[in-house]
């Protein structure tokens, strides 16, 4: 029996116009413009960016600058002078984060805390617990370590 063929997808080739945002190929992106990805390693947030001013082609419509580029690999590039510096967590939220993954952490049969989060809503304790054997030293925290481990440094 002959297998049939797969049919390529239609792709949208929407002609480029004024009235879109203007387009960029990667390297020729004018200066102050940025991904939400660069912000984030410059350790700024979007701020005041009410979207993006302009548009990041991919790689495959770098070869056709007619048409607009309308794949999901495309950038969205935003301004870096309305950029502003990302917030720094306070004391409290970083004890509430901490108490949280505590808790998702400690197993609540031997009251072990791991360095990892337990499957609690499947199995409902550590596997050592469930399969009944002890666990090795090197997997849990020990008891005298402080909770707040951050805030105490």
């Amino acid at each position: 029996m002959p297998r049939t063929r797969k049919r390529r997808r239609e792709t949208l080739r929407v002609p480029r116009s004024a009235e879109l945002l203007p387009e960029y190929d990667r390297g020729t992106v004018p200066e102050g413009l940025v991904t939400r990805r660069v912000l984030r390693d410059m350790g700024l947030s979007p701020g005041d960016n009410d979207g993006p001013v302009a548009i990041l082609r991919c790689r495959l419509c770098a070869t056709r600058p007619n048409w607009s580029c309308r794949h999901p690999t495309r950038g969205f590039l935003l301004r870096v002078d309305l950029a502003r510096p990302k917030r720094v967590p306070t004391l409290a939220q970083e004890l509430a984060l901490d108490r949280a993954m505590a808790a998702r952490s400690t197993c609540p049969t031997c009251s072990r805390r791991y360095y990892f989060c337990l499957p609690l809503r499947k199995v409902g304790c550590c596997d050592p617990c469930a399969q009944g054997y002890e666990p090795t030293p090197g997997t849990y925290v020990p008891i005298t370590t402080p909770v707040c481990h951050r805030l105490a440094a």
